[in-house]
């Protein structure tokens, strides 16, 4: 399972985590050494103590010559019975605590007789005691210490992948001029990401450039053999031809118009958004929903819709006409492309406008990527390449504006756009 911890937290938790396992085996260590070594030499004074009792005094009808800490106690003497507490030791050393005091107890077996010392070690305990409780705080010390090491290390290790990080988000890159950020960075770990986000900016510039400048040349030089077509269906217009002709002759230019309305879109899209003077606003949504109306009015006619046009209130703002007289008729084609029969409606609002029809709609699930490039729907008619809706979702992102589509309750579908801010 991937990690989603910051970076700087893992590494805070890397130092405390390496200072718990290293300073607990210290400290548990020390603990059983401590342990280990009490055990053995108190072990070899005990019984180097009673061999004397046994050997010395009690054959010699003495009695136990031993200090007020020691006391002696044997099975086969009843002077010095074993208390019962004591009688089931195991042989060799142990240690009994009874309230706050603790007794060492050396229990050894000769001819089946069972002999005992035991000596009060409380002073000891409590020494050792201190010990341990010094060894705690080293503990606990060191773990703090690692907690503020690991912050300033994690601190000083990530500074420089966040000053890369905000250079990256807060800086214009795909700007030509932009600086490069290598050169700032040593040549470590850090230096390379910047360089390689450097590189692969550096191709996305270029790539970014070329398609510019292809978009610009292609849409400049199509305005040529436009002018053309418009100036020769201008000139057939004023001869008098059949009627089936001058209807060819205004197909002709309908179509010349709507290709010259998508160069120029194509014009602006392609240049640098930073000068809004190229997109300034100067026509009005009622004036494009006119335009358009006069335009699709006939065409939906002819195909027997019914062509609504609602006017739910006055919008005041101007945008810029060439994007928005393409939104407007690229929804338009659709809704008439798509419905055989029935209605299409164009409805203005306050902040915005949207277009409904009652044609095949668009199943729910493909809502989400109808407007990708060279998506076509289910019901996809014509040789369209699927890039109408692709570049009504461009022109809205560019300008802010938001677009949205949804199933109607009996058939059809509705596509909405909504304006963010007014020039």
């Amino acid at each position: 399972m991937q990690n989603k911890q910051p970076f700087r937290r893992r590494i805070l938790i890397a130092f405390a985590t390496m200072t718990i396992l290293v300073s607990g085996v210290f400290s548990l260590s020390i603990v059983a050494i401590v342990h280990l070594i009490e055990e053995h030499l108190v072990s070899e004074e005990l019984a180097l103590e009673l061999g004397v009792v046994v050997q010395q005094d009690l054959k010699s009808g003495q009695a136990p010559r031993l200090d007020s800490r020691t006391r002696f106690f044997a099975s086969n003497y009843p002077q010095y019975a074993i208390p019962q507490r004591y009688a089931d030791l195991p042989e060799g050393f142990s240690e009994q605590l009874e309230g706050e005091r603790a007794f060492y107890i050396f229990t050894e077996i000769i001819n089946g007789d069972r002999y005992l010392l035991v000596q009060e070690q409380s002073d000891f305990e409590k020494r050792e005691q201190v010990l341990f409780n010094v060894v705690l705080a080293g503990f606990l010390l060191s773990v703090l210490g690692a907690l503020v090491l690991g912050w300033l290390m994690s601190e000083r290790v990530m500074r420089p992948v966040s000053k890369l990080a905000n250079q990256v988000r807060h800086r214009d890159q795909l700007l030509p001029l932009a600086p490069a950020l290598a050169p700032e960075y040593p040549d470590d770990e850090v230096g390379q990401l910047a360089a390689a986000f450097d590189s692969t900016l550096g191709r996305l510039r270029q790539s970014l450039e070329r398609e510019r400048l292809f978009t610009s040349d292609v849409s400049h030089e199509l305005r040529t053999p436009l002018m053309v077509i418009a100036s020769s269906c201008e000139l057939l217009s004023q001869v008098d031809l059949e009627p089936t002709q001058r209807k060819q002759v205004q197909r002709i230019e309908r179509a010349s118009a709507e290709m010259q309305d998508l160069v120029q879109t194509f014009l602006q899209l392609a240049r640098v958004k930073g000068n809004e003077t190229l997109f300034a606003g100067s026509a009005s949504l009622q004036q494009i929903a006119d335009e358009q109306v006069e335009t699709w009015a006939p065409l939906m006619r002819e195909k027997g819709l019914d062509f609504q046009v609602d006017v739910q209130a006055l919008h005041e703002g101007v945008y810029n006409p060439t994007l928005l007289r393409t939104v407007m008729a690229n929804l338009l084609r659709n809704a008439l492309h798509y419905t055989e029969s029935g209605f299409v409606k164009l409805t203005l609002q306050q902040n915005g406008f949207r277009v409904e029809d009652s044609g095949v709609g668009i199943p729910e699930q493909h809502h989400e990527h109808i407007f990708d490039p060279f998506v076509r729907g289910e019901q996809a008619r014509g040789e369209g390449l699927g890039l109408g809706l692709s570049l009504v979702k461009r022109i809205c992102a560019h300008q802010g504006w938001q677009i949205s589509v949804h199933s109607l309750p009996v058939a059809g579908s509705c596509f909405e756009v909504t304006f963010q801010a007014a020039s």
